[in-house]
């Protein structure tokens, strides 16, 4: 049996302990995951630094910032996320109880990615804690540092039978996809993806894929272009451009080109910039700087092998089929592709894959509903770049080649529960069911269309309704109760009082 065999086994027989489900016990692992952030950040944030040159602020604000508030929200709401969630019944169901209820689905598989090996990996392990389950969680072997640490780290404050890590590369990732999960979270690329979702389909494992996509990025001439450049800037190059939301390329009219290449950079020296990452490997470095073989660089270029440095860098009058086009670019490059207007940018974005997030820059308000809704994307912004990924009542996730699923807040919860329909009746009102009963007539079908269908949803004035004629059936039972009653001699009525004389 292999190690990572052990593991998925340890895991489950520690979830069929049936320790993981109560509310309480998911609290307290919460809590000292909570305190993972606070007390082991410097070993968090030197290991970042070795592997992607982030400062110990950046670690925080990207990493461990938002994963502290999610733990917050879901330590304040757990117990009503988790508690029955009632329904609107027909009249078949009237006298029913009919709900909800949320459950565990079992043994969970986390496969996080490199680029934020923290948020990304830790976040689906608190909405798996969160629903109840246990999970197996599989750092990114490509950024060395951090996994280690992440090894060493959460066994010391989370249950390491019911959270293992494996660490490793791919061969103890396909190791783990040949054991059975009852979900896997995935987050990386649609190549990947594809073949984690073949994995699963041997054990029709459902499974959330977060991938990426070329995330493209429109600017209105009508919008203030010295602000709108100065965040597509600060969402390009945070991270040195491997951020899987970034804006991917610049859509804009050919007249204000010149003006966003000039307002769009960085710092003044960023290689010397302690808040500029570097890229992660010399792999993806030359990767990178491949994709400027058929393009014209209007800014930046500057790179350094030896230390995987590649400036800020912006490419202009780009061609559709140029190299840098033909798949997501994770770096700092930001290709500019002029267009003609709004509609040949909504005609060329529709033309691709859908993308994880959609940018759109403008001051008309019928420009950003036109974007919003005659293209399709994973999360949509107006006006700003990256900042939907730190909202938790927002849906993180993609469509189509993006990526399948959800995750953040409640959302989480949910994508890694089993949201289990529930009917409780009585064994009474028996004559309610005889329309459902053989023989079939159409007298039948006739009631049960209205029972099930003119009711189906009944709305408050519905409702009102349907309490006044049941309040009306029931007074008509208890006078005609009060009459055979009374002519039974059980209570009878008083005399009528006799006229006076």
């Amino acid at each position: 049996m292999s190690r990572e065999q052990q593991l998925v086994a340890q895991a489950r027989k520690a979830f069929e302990s049936g320790r993981s489900r109560p509310l309480e016990y998911r609290i307290y692992q919460l809590k000292n995951l909570k305190r993972l952030f606070t007390e082991r950040q410097k070993e968090i944030a030197d290991a970042i630094n070795k592997d992607l040159n982030r400062s110990e602020v950046g670690t925080q604000m990207f990493e461990t910032l938002g994963l502290e508030g999610e733990i917050n929200l879901i330590i304040r709401k757990l117990k009503e996320w988790a508690a029955p969630r009632p329904v609107e019944k027909n009249l078949m169901t009237l006298s029913d109880t009919v709900y909800i209820q949320p459950e565990p689905l079992g043994v969970v598989l986390i496969i996080g990615a490199w680029n934020y090996p923290w948020a990304v990996t830790i976040q689906p392990l608190i909405g798996a804690i969160a629903a109840g389950n246990a999970a197996v969680v599989k750092p990114s072997e490509v950024c060395v540092h951090t996994a280690k640490v992440m090894e060493n780290l959460l066994p010391l404050y989370i249950d390491k039978e019911l959270y293992p890590v494996v660490t490793g590369g791919v061969p103890e990732t396909q190791e783990l996809l040949r054991q059975r999960f009852d979900h896997i979270f995935y987050t990386g690329n649609s190549t990947v993806g594809k073949i984690i979702m073949e994995a699963a389909a041997k054990h029709l494992t459902p499974v959330t894929l977060e991938l990426g996509g070329k995330s493209p990025c429109y600017i209105d001439k009508t919008c203030d272009l010295s602000i709108a450049c100065r965040r597509i800037a600060w969402g390009k190059y945070t991270n040195c451009g491997q951020t899987c939301i970034a804006p991917d390329y610049i859509l804009c009219e050919p007249s204000i080109q010149d003006r966003v290449i000039e307002e769009g950079f960085y710092t003044a020296d960023p290689k010397t910039c302690p808040d500029y990452g570097r890229i992660i490997n010399q792999r993806h470095f030359k990767r990178i700087l491949t994709l400027l073989e058929d393009s014209t660089v209007a800014a930046g270029g500057e790179n350094d092998e030896s230390g995987c440095y590649i400036a800020p860098t912006v490419l202009r009058d780009v061609k559709p089929e140029a190299k840098v086009m033909q798949e997501e670019i994770f770096g700092p490059l930001l290709p500019i592709l002029p267009i003609s207007g709004l509609d040949e940018a909504i005609k060329f974005i529709n033309k691709g894959e859908k993308p994880l997030a959609l940018y759109v820059f403008s001051s008309d308000e019928k420009v950003i509903n036109r974007m919003r809704d005659e293209t399709s994307s994973g999360g949509f912004l107006a006006n700003d770049c990256l900042v939907h990924f730190s909202i938790s009542s927002l849906p993180f996730g993609g469509v189509g080649n993006s990526g399948m699923g959800c995750y953040h807040g409640k959302f989480s919860f949910d994508q890694l529960s089993h949201l289990r329909g529930c009917l409780v009746k009585k064994l009474k009102m028996e004559g309610v069911n005889n329309m459902r009963y053989p023989p079939h007539t159409p007298k039948k079908l006739g009631w049960a269309r209205f029972f099930i269908l003119k009711t189906a949803d009944l709305g408050w004035v519905g409702r009102m309704m349907l309490l006044a004629v049941l309040a009306a059936v029931a007074a008509v039972f208890v006078l005609f109760f009060i009459i055979i009653c009374n002519h039974l001699d059980f209570f009878p009525l008083p005399p009528k009082s006799s006229p006076e004389v």
